[in-house]
């Protein structure tokens, strides 16, 4: 894409994207995210045609939400690369867990309603799936640090590159209304919160938009939605944090207030 820098594309699974990091000269790439299952083909083919056929070095996840790692173990069976992830999503990737019910009540828009469809369970990739190192860094993303955005889950980062700026946001807000089917199909822009009904720890996902909002920077690619760049980036991203409260933070719902 023009917005963004030579080195960063990206490939929308149904309603989820996934990014592809390093220069098509390189054989040095890494994936961010995996997107939904069945994609495993088309994101092969994706890779193999910007690439070539080396496998990325590495598999990056923002989280492990269903629609993020969906079509993990596809690749895996085709790429022999290290996962990582924060630790606190683990759990989640090693058969110990399951994420909490979505909240069907929250989002206003059709796949809010039928959030209680979408997997929750954990998957089991133990041996392939390693915690990100505590400093910061990002296993084969030179450049690249890994920046905690709590919030949709415990352990949600976000990627972040100085040099130019460069955000793989995840879902710690979106660029499209997510809970809507119609804004899912129609790739409509508008920087929006992070998708409602799985998002479980609102104080902390307002503190996680403001974080990134301090870095100001200048292109984004979130878990939803089209890529952004520049001052309209900026601008909403603003809005966002100072608005979250009254524009994001649904008034009711299973964990809205809940330390209240």
């Amino acid at each position: 894409m023009e917005d963004l820098p030579a080195d960063i594309t990206y490939l929308r699974t149904a309603i989820a994207n996934v990014v592809l990091v390093g220069d098509q000269s390189s054989k040095d790439w890494v994936l961010v995210d995996t997107g939904i299952k069945g994609y495993a083909d088309k994101i092969l083919e994706a890779a193999k045609e910007r690439f070539g056929p080396a496998p990325p070095k590495a598999i990056i996840l923002t989280h492990g939400h269903f629609d993020h790692i969906g079509s993990l173990e596809g690749l895996l069976e085709s790429w022999n690369v290290p996962v990582y992830a924060h630790e606190r999503e683990l759990p989640f990737l090693t058969g110990k867990d399951d994420y909490p019910e979505p909240d069907p009540t929250v989002g206003g828009g059709l796949l809010s309603r039928i959030s209680p469809l979408f997997p929750r369970s954990g998957i089991d990739i133990s041996g392939r799936v390693h915690a990100l190192p505590a400093d910061g860094s990002i296993p084969r993303m030179p450049g690249w640090r890994w920046i905690p955005t709590p919030g949709h889950t415990q352990g949600h980062i976000s990627l972040f590159r100085e040099s130019d700026r460069a955000l793989i946001a995840g879902d710690a807000f979106t660029s499209v209304k997510e809970e809507s089917l119609i804004a899912n199909l129609t790739q409509e822009e508008d920087i929006h919160r992070p998708p409602a009904y799985f998002t479980t720890d609102w104080d902390a996902a307002w503190e996680s938009v403001k974080k990134l909002e301090a870095l100001k920077p200048l292109y984004a690619v979130t878990g939803h939605g089209p890529a952004m760049a520049g001052q309209e980036l900026q601008t909403s991203l603003a809005r966002l944090a100072r608005d979250f409260e009254t524009i994001a933070i649904p008034e009711h719902g299973r964990y809205v207030h809940q330390n209240d």
